[in-house]
Order: C-alpha cells, then sequence, then structure tokens
C-alpha cells in the first residue's frame, strides 16, 4: 500500500490588498474527497504543513451550499472530524520525500498566504516533479508552484500543462477585485502551460506525473486519477 504525503496551508487568513485578513484556510472538499478515495483503497496518508500547525479550515466550505445541501455538509464535516491526521500533522520541513509514494496539495485561499512564498515547499515540489512520483495540486494549491522559481524567475514547471483556480472564478467568487494577485496571472507568469475550462466544472490536467486540478469539484476525479497511478 501506498504512503501519500499530503502538504497543506498552515495560515487561516488570506491577506487581501487593502491589507485585510480573509478568513481562509483549507476548502474541505479538496480535502475530504480524495482522504477518503486514497482510505478507502487501503493507503496511508501523511498531512504536513509549516511548523506542524494543525490546519484550519475554511468555514465556507462546510456551508450546505458548497455542499449539496445540509447532508452533504454533515458528511464532510464528519469526514475531518473523523480524519486524526489532520490533528497530527509533521513538519514540513521535516518530511522526506523518499517515504511517500505520492504528494497532494489540497488548495483553499490559505496556500496564497504561505505555501506560495514557501522554499521548503518549493523544493518538496521541485524534487516531487523530478522523482516522477504523482503530484497532484488543486484550486488554489498551484499557488505554492510560485515558490519553485530560482532567481531568475524560471521554474521547472514551466511548460507543463496545469489547471488551477481561474479568474473567472475568483471574480464569481467575489474577490478578484480584493486580491493582491491572481493566481491564473501569476502561473501564466511562471510560464506554465494554463489550461482553463468552464468555471466550477470538473477540470483536470495530467503532465507525466503532475495532476491538476481547477477547482473542488475536480479534486475527486484528479484522487482517481492518482488513485489509476499508484
Amino acid at each position: 500500500m501506498a504512503h501519500i504525503l499530503f502538504v497543506m496551508t498552515g495560515v487561516d487568513y488570506w491577506t487581501l490588498a487593502d491589507g485585510t485578513k480573509h478568513p481562509t484556510g483549507y476548502w474541505a472538499e479538496e480535502f475530504a474527497a480524495p482522504y477518503e478515495a486514497f482510505k478507502a483503497a487501503g493507503h496511508t496518508v501523511v498531512v504536513a504543513t509549516p511548523g506542524s500547525v494543525i490546519p484550519s479550515v475554511d468555514r465556507g466550505s462546510l456551508a450546505p451550499e458548497v455542499n449539496g445541501g445540509a447532508e452533504g455538509a454533515e458528511k464532510i464535516a464528519e469526514t475531518l472530524r473523523a480524519a486524526t491526521e489532520l490533528t497530527q500533522p509533521i513538519n514540513l520541513e521535516d518530511a522526506d520525500l523518499a517515504a511517500y509514494d505520492a504528494v497532494y496539495y489540497p488548495g483553499g485561499h490559505g496556500p496564497m498566504e504561505d505555501l506560495a512564498v514557501d522554499a521548503v515547499s518549493g523544493k518538496l515540489l521541485t524534487d516531487a516533479l523530478a522523482s516522477g512520483k504523482p503530484l497532484g495540486v488543486v484550486c488554489h494549491a498551484p499557488a505554492a508552484l510560485l515558490a519553485t522559481a530560482d532567481a531568475d524567475g524560471k521554474s521547472p514547471f514551466a511548460g507543463y500543462r496545469v489547471a488551477a483556480f481561474t479568474n473567472a472564478e475568483e471574480t464569481q467568487a467575489g474577490f478578484a477585485d480584493k486580491a493582491k494577485w491572481l493566481l491564473q496571472d501569476r502561473l501564466i507568469e511562471l510560464g506554465v502551460d494554463y489550461r482553463e475550462g468552464e468555471p466550477w466544472a470538473p477540470h483536470i490536467e495530467v503532465d507525466r506525473n503532475l495532476y491538476t486540478g481547477q477547482n473542488p469539484a475536480s479534486s475527486a476525479p484528479l484522487a482517481a486519477e492518482i488513485l489509476k497511478a499508484l
């Protein structure tokens, strides 16, 4: 059975352009759907965060309206409550890629704040890409790819097909005009081959060992593709 490293944000806020801190963290579905799929297949999940901080869920991601109703919201909340891995994260600095068969980054706005500028995460991503092991990154988590750029702005992810949260989705979510920067713009600047699907519809890209998803609805299909690879 495989060991899968979940690299998650360690913050519970996202600093907007006006300096205010928007409460956030990780997006529930983007943790829960892959977590359930991997565990059901018999795999082991280990959570890592910067500084071993227990990850905070974005409260908005627990709302009935984003989980198909009250029943879906309760189901996802129960998954999070039962996931003891969330309460025992290892320090990202101590994560040894050699000990894992795959790496997965769930999104939420949190990664825009910390993982986007985290050199330890950037090195892990670079090493994971080079290793050939499945590397999954979904929604806002591709912000972490920005930390792989060298002093000249060059990234090993340049030229790879990447799906990530779109400007259209950020606009519809009400944050495009409040953000310091937009993920789609920054990824294009990084040199990735950015691929955009319909807002909120599942859309994944698989390029070599890089598996990326556009939004929360993409996390379950992304996990299914990683499971095939494992």
